[in-house]
């Protein structure tokens, strides 16, 4: 009988196949008291030889013959038989992995069943009768199992064997090692699941969020249960939204505590106000009053009176009005308490439900009506007395005196804007005050009665920003207090000023090199201002970086010369300074240290030659009498010319020129001095190399001081490179097409020199700048 078919049987099938196992377990076990069992390896190890060693070679045959002699001659009891299958079945149980669902079977089902053997026999309460049926069932298995695997272990040969256990075994079915797990495994986790042995549902974890019911669930029941047609969501996700819907709520309810904090304090300031207001007005009335205390005590008492009433009413109203504020502003920290709690919170389910609630509570707390507006005036109602008898002194008489001159406050640094001032200033604490009056001009050096117009502002504070105000401009400032009795003498004067307009940036007149920038700007401002900042930004990956690389402050000038890293790319921006604190940052400029950039002079230049828009192309049309065109100190007159502006940086510098093979020109460097009414290279300021035609050849010269070296070149260069080199105090022209060196001038450069272009004859040349130094020019120099 196989054993899965048992499981397909009815219970009542059941009972009668378990009754019948036990009978036959029973005649078995009658049968086998004259058999020995010997403990076989069921997996043919190595220690299954060491058995019968003296037999070791014997065939399959003989063994099998010795091993039913053996067992006909020893007789085993029936302790020892059970015994024997005991240690098989725990055997069985530790090498497939079921000793635990076995001792769980034993703790929930076997102790109630009743042992065929006394020795294991567990007394325990009463147990449904189904559960000792299955029971008895799974036992008799257990020891037909048992029985089957010994006569396996007996015909090891893999042959059938006649004796009346096989007859045994041709019942049951001989149980593999699989089938005993299968069946057996299978019959005690349905036990166990039926005994409440396996975790239950509320040990589960829920993994998605039902967003219709708003609670966590798991996901077989978003398959099968209640929430099959709802709207849903990861638990993770959902979790993130509600730390995100806190987090929101964290800020309003920042907001929500500062405006309230805010507002007590100016409660506060109030309550205060109302005291010193009332103790200034009791001092005010005893001074005037005592002078005329016999006649006026009982209008005296009678004021008194009605200020302590309408004191008392002020503060019963302000406490109030406190006490309600207190209360809303600790609801709001208890709820950013609770949200900072619920943060800790490890469990995603517990999070989302608990911030469920708090989402409630701050809903019905947002929309509570918290009124911010001030119940009663600060001030006293002015009521005037009336004193028919003594008229002449109580028409002298005032509740409230004239404030005092307030006092103006110098400027505070960096308070200002281009077009904002931030002014304060102070009063006597004695004085009462219900407004004050700020006036304001430009400051400007006027004629005597051409004086600018006064502008005013009201204010209730003892400051006030001024607005739509001129850039870097000087105004003058001054201030009355006003009350019911009058207004108070001005204070004295303050000026103020206002920040700087943003500097210019010249970008013609920048100039860069592989280590260093030089960048001039424009003030752009009308007045002078106390200093210059440059801020300089490293561009990484084609973008700007997000805050300042570096910054230079306290430029005096409209200039500054910068050292950076080579191959670098920068933007560079300027602000102004002044006492009111910095201008916006200016336009930048692009600086690529890759090579030596710099613009042409175009205020050099000599009239006839014209530089194209780019301002790296020189040119001459027709050559003009010297007579007809203009002079300018600055402009070269004789040769036609114009120079570079190259930055005031030592090392090496190197540019290109493009010229046509029947192009007259003379090229190379000059001090800025230089003679503008000579010829490059006729003098001691300049170094150049000069191509002219002859009617037989092409002819190179390299002039200093009008002399030049015998020196022939027989390929004409297209593409000039000249590289400057201050440390070594030389001078390099090469015929880049060639990648050839034409010349080196060995100079003693007294101070800075600048690059020179000049034509002959009609003609242009092209100037290549911002280029980095070409590995065989380095090679060559």
């Amino acid at each position: 009988m196989d054993v899965n078919k048992l499981e397909e049987n009815s219970p009542e099938d059941l009972d009668t196949i378990v009754e019948g196992a036990e009978e036959q377990y029973e005649s078995e076990k009658e049968k086998l008291e004259g058999l020995t069992f010997y403990n076989t390896d069921l997996y043919d190890s190595p220690d299954k030889l060491t058995m019968f060693p003296e037999k070791v070679k014997l065939g399959l045959s003989e063994e099998t013959k010795k091993a039913d002699i053996a067992q006909q001659n020893v007789t085993p009891t029936a302790e020892q038989i059970h015994s024997d299958l005991q240690k098989e079945v725990d055997e069985l149980a530790k090498q497939y992995g079921i000793s635990d669902d076995k001792e769980k079977d034993e703790h929930v089902f076997l102790a109630s069943v009743p042992s065929k053997n006394p020795e294991i026999t567990i007394h325990k309460p009463t147990a449904p009768k189904r559960e000792k049926k299955l029971l008895k069932r799974n036992k008799s298995i257990e020891a037909s199992n048992k029985i089957g695997q010994h006569q396996n272990t007996e015909t090891s040969t893999k042959t059938e064997n006649n004796s009346p256990k096989s007859s045994v075994l041709g019942e049951h079915g001989s149980l593999r090692p699989k089938e005993i797990d299968q069946p057996g495994h299978h019959q005690v986790k349905e036990l166990e699941k039926d005994g409440g042995h396996v975790g239950s549902e509320e040990n589960v974890i829920s993994d998605i969020y039902c967003i219709t019911c708003k609670t966590p669930v798991k996901a077989v029941d978003k398959l099968f249960g209640v929430h099959k047609d709802h709207e849903v969501m990861g638990i993770t996700t959902a979790v993130e939204q509600k730390k995100e819907e806190m987090r929101k709520n964290m800020s309003k309810l920042e907001e929500q505590i500062v405006q309230m904090e805010n507002f007590a304090n100016h409660l506060e300031e109030i309550y205060i106000t109302v005291e010193e207001n009332f103790t200034r007005q009791e001092q005010n009335a005893e001074m005037h009053f005592t002078e005329v205390m016999d006649a006026l005590n009982a209008k005296h008492e009678e004021k008194i009176q009605v200020l302590g009433e309408e004191k008392k009413l002020k503060l019963e109203s302000l406490f109030e009005q406190l006490i309600d504020c207190g209360k809303s502003l600790d609801t709001s920290k208890d709820l950013m308490e609770t949200i900072q709690e619920l943060f800790k919170e490890k469990d995603k389910a517990a999070f989302v439900n608990n911030a469920s609630q708090t989402t409630n509570r701050l809903n019905d707390y947002f929309n509570t009506d918290i009124n911010l507006n001030i119940s009663t005036n600060a001030e006293y109602e002015n009521t005037s007395i009336d004193f028919t008898e003594v008229e002449h002194l109580l028409d002298s008489i005032h509740t409230v005196p004239a404030p005092s001159a307030p006092v103006i406050n110098p400027q505070t640094p960096n308070s200002a804007t281009a077009t904002s001032l931030r002014v304060c200033w102070s009063l006597f604490s004695d004085d009462t005050v219900e407004s004050f009056q700020l006036y304001y001009k430009p400051v400007c050096d006027c004629a005597p009665g051409e004086d600018q117009e006064e502008v005013m502002i009201r204010s209730k504070e003892t400051y006030c920003t001024v607005t739509n105000l001129m850039p870097n401009t000087q105004y003058e400032f001054w201030v009355t207090a006003l009350n019911v009795t009058g207004d108070s003498p001005a204070s004295e004067n303050a000026v103020y000023v206002t920040a700087p307009s943003p500097p210019i940036i010249k970008s013609n007149e920048c100039r860069s090199c592989e280590n260093a920038a030089l960048i001039c700007w424009e003030s752009g401002n009308i007045n002078p201002v106390d200093s210059y900042t440059v801020e300089i930004y490293k561009v990484t990956d084609g973008t700007n970086a997000d805050s300042v690389t570096e910054s230079i402050v306290g430029i005096p000038i409209c200039e500054s010369l910068i050292q950076l890293q080579p191959s670098q790319t920068y933007r560079i921006s300027v602000k102004a300074v002044n006492v009111g604190g910095p201008s916006e940052s200016s336009k930048s400029i692009s600086i690529h240290t890759a090579g030596t950039f710099f613009h042409l002079d175009e205020e050099t230049a000599h009239p006839l030659l014209s530089v194209t828009d780019d301002g790296f192309t020189i040119s001459c049309a027709e050559e003009e009498s010297l007579v007809d065109l203009p002079y300018y100190s600055k402009r070269f007159s004789r040769c036609i010319a114009v120079l570079g502006k190259l930055i005031p940086f030592k090392g090496k510098h190197y540019w290109e020129v493009e010229v046509d093979e029947n192009t007259q020109y003379r090229i190379g460097i000059a001090y800025e001095d230089t003679n503008r009414n000579g010829l490059l290279g006729a003098n001691s300021t300049s170094w150049c190399l000069r191509h002219i035609l002859t009617p037989s050849r092409h002819k190179y010269e390299f002039l200093h001081c009008g002399v030049s070296p015998d020196t022939r070149i027989t390929i004409p260069p297209r593409r000039i490179g000249i590289l400057l080199d201050y440390d070594k105090s030389k001078l390099s022209f090469f015929n880049m097409d060639l990648e050839q060196h034409l010349f080196t001038f060995i100079c003693q450069f007294c101070h800075m020199v600048h690059p020179c272009f000049g034509l002959e004859k009609p003609g242009r040349l092209k100037i290549r700048n911002g280029i980095p130094i070409p590995h065989s020019v380095l090679l060559s120099s």
